[in-house]
């Protein structure tokens, strides 16, 4: 069993996770002022992911994979805008359950757990090619 490798693996598998979550969190941003297409029909439901533990058996490790991407069940928020083509006889009109102020903090906290596993993972090469100068 390679340890150095096993660190590059983990570390390889956490940045491919804050990947996937940044590309839910982008998602969910860009849509987060959806509504629907004609009256009473829903907008953009807000994405949501799940983390699970990810054993590798043979290197005798574990790393970190998306389990689930689903979606989030809260209710749609009512806007009045009785000119909107969506509204509907009220003249409300449903708009995305997504709240940006959420969705910028899980960003920042994904970011910032991409970098961490990024630095592992320049650390873990950076103690490999010492340990092959080493050995020369």
């Amino acid at each position: 069993m390679d340890l150095l490798k096993s660190i590059l693996t983990v570390a390889a598998s956490g940045m491919q996770a804050q990947g996937e979550r940044l590309k839910v969190v982008s998602e969910n941003v860009a849509n987060a002022n959806s509504t629907g297409a004609a009256p009473g029909a829903d907008p953009y439901r807000r994405k949501t992911i799940t983390f699970q533990e990810m054993l590798d058996r043979d290197a005798g490790t574990s790393g970190v994979a998306v389990a689930e991407i689903g979606r989030d069940t809260t209710e749609f928020q009512l806007r009045y805008d009785p000119a909107h083509p969506a509204a509907d006889t009220d003249g409300f009109v449903k708009v995305s359950n997504v709240n940006t102020i959420i969705e910028m903090a899980n960003m920042r906290e994904a970011s910032r757990s991409y970098q961490a596993n990024l630095n592992m993972f320049e650390t873990g090469r950076s103690m490999r090619s010492q340990l092959l100068d080493l050995l020369k």
